[in-house]
């Protein structure tokens, strides 16, 4: 074993290769040739003296070996990568990348406050990424991100998660439906209804059925979509109720295109954090977009989530 001829690009190739597992998308992220990816892999090995991947069929897996040289890296890069940054700017600029992912409800606020974030700090580079709660947990656990907004998170894994914003869960139904204007409606008659469900993995989806099972019911599920627009799409169309975030429904109910059903257990009020895991050397730019979630998260998004729904509560009276 002869590390000393391992290079720092060696080590990016084999990060991007271990959170890919495919050269070609090494080659298409890094701008290389596939061949000369393969080339620095293979000298890479070399140099370590054991087989740090194995070719199983089509697909690529990581050795026992491959498994620690990659947690290695990553500790490595990051460094590096907060290394350069105290170099360039050993001011108080913040700039450089900030890579966050958030479940696919955070669309509906997530670019409004990165977008209030830049203006102050445009010399920041981001990157959002959106999706279900499983691929946001998957992202977590690899540690891929610097910011990961949720709403739940994995309990076996050492995270600090910082509140920022609350997430109020509502039933959703027709403007027309006919339990629209009926207070109280106990949950038993809701598991009578079509219920239009979000995709495995869904955070929504796992609350519903954990209300759903903690009360002894089951829902009718009718039809299982995959994003919360179609759910509002399917629910606009009659075909049924739903769980959705306060946040995703503002414009249809301004709209009289959805209502609210007065439903035992509801509003739901769940809480929106930003997660990171616990030992994770933070940029500068991520400590501040922390401090920014946190002070205009909190303060302004918050108190008028809330002001909307003790204003449609009111309204439905």
């Amino acid at each position: 074993m002869n590390l000393k001829h391992i290079t720092i690009h060696q080590m990016r190739l084999f990060n991007s290769l271990a959170n890919h597992l495919s050269f070609t998308a090494v080659a298409n992220e890094l701008h290389l040739s596939q061949s000369g990816v393969s080339i620095q892999i293979k000298r890479l090995a070399d140099s370590v003296g054991i087989p740090l991947i194995e070719k199983i069929g089509k697909k690529i897996y990581l050795t026992d070996a491959g498994r620690e040289f990659f947690s290695a890296t990553a500790e490595v890069l990051n460094r590096l990568e907060l290394l350069s940054e105290e170099i360039q700017d050993m001011g108080e600029n913040i700039k450089g990348p900030l890579r966050i992912s958030g479940i696919t409800t955070t669309k509906y606020f997530m670019p409004h406050l990165l977008g209030r974030f830049l203006n102050i700090y445009p010399d920041v580079e981001p990157s959002l990424e959106i999706t279900n709660q499983k691929k946001v947990t998957q992202r977590l656990v690899e540690n891929r991100d610097d910011i990961f907004i949720m709403s739940t998170f994995p309990s076996n894994i050492e995270l600090d998660a910082i509140y920022f914003l609350d997430n109020p869960l509502v039933l959703v139904a027709p403007a027309n439906h006919p339990l629209a204007n009926e207070k109280n409606i106990h949950l038993s008659v809701i598991a009578k209804e079509r219920f239009l469900s979000r995709e495995e993995g869904s955070g929504t989806r796992a609350f519903r059925t954990h209300l759903f099972e903690e009360s002894g019911l089951k829902a009718n599920i009718y039809m299982e979509l995959g994003s919360a627009e179609a759910i509002k799409q399917a629910v606009m169309a009659g075909l049924g109720v739903s769980v959705l975030s306060l946040q995703n429904i503002q414009l249809e109910l301004k709209a009289g295109l959805l209502t609210i059903l007065d439903v035992q257990h509801f509003p739901f009020l769940t809480k929106w954090y930003a997660v990171h895991h616990k030992d994770k050397q933070l940029s500068r730019t991520a400590q501040k977009f922390l401090e920014f979630l946190q002070d205009e998260g909190t303060k302004t998004l918050a108190d008028e989530t809330l002001k909307k729904l003790n204003s449609y509560s009111k309204a439905t009276e």
